[in-house]
C-alpha cells in the first residue's frame, strides 16, 4: 500500500468509529419556545390595543359626528374608494381615533351644496357641514399610509375646535385634481361670504 491509501484507510476507520446517531429533537425547549413566542406577540398586540384605547381617552373631548341632512341638496360630485385616517390638521402623524375617525375602511363620498358625505361600511358615516370645511389639497401621506406623490385627497375641515385632515383614496386617482378644485371654490365661496 502506498502512504496516501494507507492514510485513507486509517482515516476511513477513524471515521466509522466516530460515527454516531443523529441527535433526538429536544421537543420540550422547542416548545418552550414557540409558546414565549406567541406570548411575546400577545402581549405586542395587547399594547397596542391599549394605546389606541388611551389615544382615544385622550381625544374624548372631540364632540359627536354631524350626521348627514335628509335632504342635502343635489349631488356636484361623487366618489367611491378608501377612507385612510384623520388627523390633526398639517401633523401627518398625529392620528385622531375617537369616533372612529382612525378606522380605515372603503368609503363612498358626495358632495353636495350642503357639505361632504362620508359613508363607511363597517364604520360610522359622519357628513362635514360646508361651513365646516377649510380647503382640501393632493398629498403623499395621512398616519401609517403613504401613496405616491398627488395619491391622496386631503379634505381639512374644523369640527369643534379642532382641524382636522381626512385622507381618501379614490378607486380613479384621475378624479383628485376635480375634488381638490371643486371642495377650494367651495370653500373659497364661503369664506367670502362670511
Amino acid at each position: 500500500m502506498t502512504p496516501a491509501t494507507q492514510l485513507a484507510v486509517s482515516l476511513a476507520t477513524t471515521l466509522a468509529d466516530e460515527k454516531k446517531s443523529a441527535e433526538v429533537t429536544d421537543w420540550a425547549a422547542r416548545l418552550g419556545w414557540l409558546v414565549g413566542l406567541a406570548l411575546f406577540v400577545a402581549l405586542v398586540y395587547w399594547l397596542m390595543r391599549e394605546g389606541w384605547k388611551w389615544r382615544g381617552t385622550l381625544q374624548s373631548d372631540l364632540p359627536e359626528l354631524p350626521e348627514v341632512p335628509d335632504d342635502p341638496g343635489a349631488e356636484k360630485l361623487t366618489m367611491s374608494g378608501r377612507y385612510h385616517g384623520s388627523t390633526t390638521a398639517g401633523q401627518w402623524l398625529d392620528r385622531i381615533v375617537a369616533h372612529s375617525l382612525g378606522s380605515r375602511s372603503r368609503a363612498g363620498l358626495t358632495l353636495t351644496d350642503a357639505g361632504l358625505a362620508v359613508e363607511r361600511p363597517g364604520a360610522t358615516d359622519f357628513f362635514i357641514p360646508v361651513a365646516a370645511l377649510r380647503g382640501a389639497r393632493l398629498d403623499k401621506g395621512i398616519a401609517g399610509k403613504v401613496l405616491t406623490e398627488g395619491g391622496l385627497l386631503v379634505v381639512t375641515w374644523a369640527h369643534g375646535e379642532k382641524l382636522i385632515d381626512s385622507g381618501f383614496r379614490s378607486d380613479h386617482a384621475a378624479e383628485h385634481t376635480t375634488w381638490v378644485d371643486t371642495l377650494n371654490q367651495m370653500t373659497n365661496h364661503t369664506e367670502g361670504a362670511r
